[in-house]
């Protein structure tokens, strides 16, 4: 079969538009969680904030250009909570998240449509006002912070959410038992801070601006 050069630009251009929208497609859904936590009294509490619908959710957004998925997620934190403290550089966890309507029966469709939120955890030092209105950011202890995510949502995404904060448990319980045998305990956990990524946030939208 013989192809005139028109029909092999026509294909080119095709092809080139179909990878730009792919990718443009999957630079805006993709997104990062704060799950964000504090020990008082030897209790483990975290904080939640509330979406426009009123559910109960870990602060998130999507990736920002010249952001690392870490430094997103403490951007979040802070705009949705009000949160100063440490992000943990790596992520510890993924989930899927899932629209209302997707249920059991729909969930392997839905995982290859959405993609997995990347869970960074947050110890928090102080909390101020959020930039965000509404957000109603509250501490919650485990069992209860668990409850909130199982509330007006598909039982199985609910479950998913609920093993995020018994992942993030875990992991805190862990890193609380090394620390307190060896001062170097969390050596090998990379921290940023949140104030530091603030600094870069603005500059780095300022630039775009500009």
């Amino acid at each position: 079969m013989t192809v005139g050069w028109s029909q092999v630009q026509t294909y080119q251009v095709s092809a080139k538009f179909f990878r730009l929208a792919e990718l443009r497609k999957l630079k805006q859904c993709e997104q990062v969680a704060a799950v964000c936590y504090r020990v008082r009294g030897g209790i483990i509490e975290f904080l939640l904030v509330q979406t426009g619908k009123g559910r109960w959710i870990f602060p998130k957004g999507s990736v920002e250009p010249g952001l690392t998925h870490a430094q997103a997620a403490a951007l979040e934190a802070f705009e949705e909570a009000g949160v100063h403290g440490r992000m943990e550089e790596a992520a510890f966890t993924r989930y899927v998240r899932r629209k209302r309507g997707e249920g059991r029966n729909s969930a392997a469709r839905s995982a290859e449509k959405e993609p997995a939120v990347s869970a960074h955890l947050c110890e928090v030092l102080r909390l101020v006002p959020p930039q965000e209105t509404n957000r109603n950011p509250t501490w919650f202890s485990t069992e209860k912070a668990k409850r909130r995510l199982l509330e007006d949502r598909p039982a199985d995404f609910g479950a998913e959410l609920a093993r995020v904060v018994d992942r993030a448990l875990s992991r805190i319980q862990r890193s609380r038992s090394r620390n307190a045998t060896s001062i170097h305990g969390l050596q090998k956990v990379q921290f940023i801070d949140i104030d530091r990524v603030r600094e870069t946030a603005g500059r780095t939208r300022a630039s775009r601006i500009g």
